[in-house]
Formats: C-alpha cells, structure tokens, sequence
C-alpha cells in the first residue's frame, strides 16, 4: 500500500507541476526533475528502486510506438540520411569520444570500463528531446529528424553497452562480431515489428467499427512486439517503430475521424502521465545514488560529468554540421541526377537547433543502474558506483543545462527561420 500511495503521491504532483511549468513557461520535465530531486532528500521520503527492465518494458514502448505513429513516413524517408547519420554513426563516435576523455580523465577507468560509460551515454533521448522541444517554435524538418533519430538510436547504443561490459567480464571484442550482431538487432527488430504491424492491420479491418476494441488492441499491441522481439533477442525498439510507423499509414486509409480523436485524447493522457512519471523518478533516484559514493569524490565526479557533456555536446554539434556539408555537397554534386533532396538539406539555424538537443534521459539512467553488480568470478564490477554516479549527473547536466537554454536558442533562430520560410 506504501507503494501504492507513493505512486498517486507522484502523479498528483506531475499533474500540478505541469500546469505550474506552463505559467512560468518553463519545459515541464526540467521542473520535475528538479522537484523531483528536491523531494528525493526528504528524510520520509523512501527509496524507490528502479528496475531498468520494467523501465524498458512499461515506458519505452508506448512513447516510442506514440512518437513513430506521429511521425510522418514521407518526412521520415526524405530526412532518412540524416537520422540514420545521427542515429548510428553519431552513437558510435560519441562512444569512442567519451571513452576517450573518461580513460585519462577519471582515475582507475580502464578501457573497456570507459567505453561502457561511453555507450551508456551515448545516445540522446526520445522522451527527453521530444518532451522539451514540444511547443517550441522548432521547424518540422527538425522535429522529424529529432524523433527519427532517438527512435533509432537506442538500439546502436545497446550494442556498444553489450559490447563494452562483455570487455569488463573478459571477453575479446571482435569488430565483424559486433558488426553482425548490430545487423541481427536491427533486421530481426523489423521483421519483428513488421509482422506484428501486419497482424494488428488484419485485426484492425475486423474490429474497426467497435472503438473501444481497437483502441484496446493499438494500446496493446506495442508492449506485445517489445516483449516477442526482446525474447527473441532482437532489437524491441526498432520492432514498435515499426508497428508505429505502419499502422500510422494504415489508419489513415480505415480509421473515421472520430476514432482518430478518440485514441488521441487518450494517448495525449497516457504519454503525459507517463513522461510526467520518467523525469519526476531522474530526480527522486539522485539521492539514492549520491548514498554510495565517497564524499570527498563527489566534487571530482561532477566536475568529470561536466567535461563529459561539453565532449558529448562538440561531438554531436560537430557532426551535424559536418553532415549540413556533406548533403549540400552530395546535392551540388548531381551529375544530371540528384541523389539529395532540397528538402533534405540543413540550414545553419536548425543545424544548431539539432545540436544543441541532444538532451540524455530515462534509457542512459536505466542502462547505467542495470550494470551488473558482480563479475563472472564473483567480485564486484569495478567502478559501478562510479558509472553510475556520473551517468546520472550527465543525464540531470543536459536536462537542466541544455533544456533551459533550449527555448532561448530557439526564440533567437525564430525570426531568421521564419522570414527564410
């Protein structure tokens, strides 16, 4: 009953929050967690443990099935070289970059522990990023490319964490490996995904005419292609992006108007509580954390997280402009035929805005408190206190430090954007 009462407790005050966030015209998930750290360090205030399993299973899949049905498949496909770049390459680079700073930057970080803390960190967030962009005056294009990307990245960065801790327990890393593994993840991750997609359309075409069976079967639907595609080793992010992406184009073609606004309302209801749940538990899990780690390393491991999000944040803003250069290249470069379209390229404005987005969240917080507590032999796993303490720190550094400054960037870009348009 504890539990139970802690639960209402919490969704009581994300609904407050959130009306409050909007007066003061502040990103609801920044407020949250900062209340949600403020609250954390009440002396009644219980531990409440996070299991990333039950993370990955009861959030990851609605938000990430809302996002992708959202999301249109033609923006989608015209930005694709983009997400993809972002999504895969930039996940694998800002891996190596963090391991990079973590070796010789933090004392006692071997190799193998680095390109953990790399991967952990290595992709941004979709709740994060769509949740803090919502609202904001950001252009279509970027919208598409950001929910494209952080439905993607996940399973890049689940690879480069299996990778890296399997290096920790002693395995050797061998590059074809990991390269058919990923390719495994990915492929079985769409066949998955896409045989459930057929599976609901046929169900859909039944039972269309009764609203509440089919938003029943759409709500369902999602947790059931994660939980086959994870039991079947695959990738159960990339099988609910493409549930969502396929049966958004299917209920376009079935779906009358008043089922559409129905399941919207009620999807509206279910990712807000939901988000409201991700950020408030960032905050209130920081002090549970903070427990396990030396007083006199605290200081040390901030400032070690600090240095690890401004890397992060090059790396990424780096790449992206590199990528704004190599699109207007490939589309100068035509050769009678034009592989780029003009409506894919980047501009200076939501190049920065893409850059400067790329806000960590509940994935990197669940992966870091999932590490494995022991070795194979029996010892504990070397620096999980530490990887984890700086996971977090990272993860509340670009919530609160990028998503503050977020809308400001965003208000100076505005009137530039709006008079190119």
């Amino acid at each position: 009953m504890e539990n139970y009462s802690i639960i209402i407790f919490i969704l009581a005050i994300v609904i407050g929050l959130s009306a409050f966030a909007d007066k003061i015209k502040l990103p609801y998930p920044i407020l949250l967690v900062i209340v949600g750290i403020i609250i954390g360090f009440f002396p009644s205030m219980g531990e409440i443990e996070i299991n990333p399993e039950i993370i990955f299973l009861i959030f990851l899949p609605p938000l990430l099935y809302d996002a992708s049905f959202n999301i249109s498949p033609n923006d989608f496909k015209t930005n694709i070289n983009t997400i993809g770049t972002l999504a895969i390459t930039l996940v694998f680079v800002t891996t190596l970059g963090i391991a990079i700073v973590a070796h010789y930057l933090i004392p006692g970080m071997t190799w193998p522990l680095s390109f953990v803390l790399g991967a952990i960190l290595s992709a941004t967030d979709a709740v994060a990023a769509i949740s803090i962009t919502k609202g904001l005056k950001i252009s279509h294009k970027t919208i598409t490319i950001l929910e494209g990307e952080s439905l993607i990245n996940d399973a890049s960065a689940f690879v480069a964490y299996r990778f890296a801790v399997a290096a920790v327990m002693g395995s050797a890393f061998v590059i074809w490996k990991a390269t058919l593994q990923f390719m495994l993840l990915l492929g079985g991750g769409f066949l998955v995904g896409f045989i459930m997609a057929k599976i609901l359309a046929y169900i859909l075409t039944k039972v269309h005419k009764n609203v509440n069976v089919t938003i029943s079967f759409m709500l369902l639907m999602p947790f059931v292609a994660y939980l086959v595609a994870e039991h079947l080793h695959v990738s159960g992010v990339i099988a609910v992006v493409v549930l969502g992406l396929s049966i958004a184009r299917f209920s376009n073609k079935i779906f009358p108007e008043s089922l559409k606004n129905n399941s919207r309302t009620l999807w509206d209801i279910i990712i807000f509580l939901l988000n409201g749940l991700i950020f408030i538990l960032i905050g209130l899990n920081f002090r549970y954390i903070l427990k396990d780690i030396d007083n006199t390393m605290i200081l040390p491991y901030i400032g070690y997280a600090a240095i690890i999000t401004i890397t992060a944040l090059l790396i990424r803003m780096g790449r992206v402009f590199l990528q704004k250069i190599n699109l207007q290249k490939a589309f100068l470069n035509t050769k009678g035929k034009r592989k780029i379209s003009e409506h894919a390229l980047l501009d200076f404005n939501n190049s920065i805005t893409l850059g400067w987005s790329g806000m960590r969240g509940i994935v990197s917080l669940a992966i870091a408190i999932g590490l494995p507590k022991f070795l194979e032999n029996g010892t504990p796993f070397p620096q999980r206190n530490a990887i984890i303490f700086i996971s977090v720190a990272v993860v509340l550094l670009t919530l609160i430090g990028q998503g503050l400054t977020l809308p400001w960037i965003v208000k100076k870009l505005t009137p530039k954007e709006t008079n190119r348009s």
